[in-house]
């Protein structure tokens, strides 16, 4: 959206007008818009599963929206001759009924809160992505087990808060670990903090009451408040 003024439609974009709702031409500054940013038709699948998608800049595909069942899902590789390389912010957002997804190995990024309050109980994070995003997987609280794959430089603020997750083994190609990143993860028992971090978030690890001991290398030269 946008202020008042002249119109801000273009061709990228379409203005939905609700004079019901209150809402008018964008021409009239005394009103407002809802601006939806055009995007492709969506891949329905013989299964009944359906793949909202968009183009990112360099022609590849990106998951904005994911309706299911089943809830059992192998994220395509290829959608519509696209390939697809980025898992949207909110793609799978409280897909409470989802368990189990495979990520391909052509995504390089995940989004923020893009898996956030689902139902899954394990998840496998491959080796081309690079990025987790801001509260991927907030309030998974049935994911136990989560694997990180050798890629992956940042994990985001909240990214596992209040997750069900027991063990963590962090690769050693992550140098941050955000904050509130596995905060109130009350199962965790067990984590791993390779020599390649360099600084631990505010509450990182705060109220993670089943974890007993953790070793922090030597190349850690910033812990937040109440890490």
């Amino acid at each position: 959206g946008g202020g008042g003024g002249g119109s801000i439609i273009d061709s990228s974009a379409i203005a939905i007008l609700a004079k019901d709702t209150g809402i008018l031409s964008p021409d009239d500054p005394a009103n407002g818009e809802i601006i939806i940013t055009a995007v492709p038709p969506p891949l329905i699948n013989a299964d009944g599963s359906i793949y909202n998608y968009s183009t990112n800049a360099d022609g590849s595909a990106n998951i904005v929206f994911y309706a299911g069942p089943p809830w059992v899902v192998t994220i395509p590789t290829n959608i519509n001759g696209l390939t697809v390389t980025t898992i949207g912010g909110g793609a799978f957002f409280q897909c409470i009924s989802l368990t189990s997804v495979t990520i391909p190995n052509s995504v390089t990024s995940i989004g923020d809160f893009a898996f956030y309050e689902c139902g899954l109980t394990s998840v496998t994070i491959p080796n081309s992505v690079t990025s987790i995003g801001y509260g991927v997987f907030e309030y998974c609280t049935s994911l136990k087990s989560v694997t990180i794959g050798n890629s992956v430089t940042s994990i985001g603020d909240y990214a596992f808060r209040s997750s069900g997750i027991t063990n963590v083994t962090i690769p050693n190609s992550v140098t941050n670990i955000g904050n509130v990143t596995f905060y109130n993860c009350t199962s965790l028992t067990s984590v791993t903090i390779p020599n390649s971090v360099t600084s631990i978030g505010d509450n990182a690890f705060y109220y993670c009451t089943s974890l007993t001991s953790v070793t922090i290398p030597n190349s850690v030269t910033s812990i937040g408040d109440y890490a």
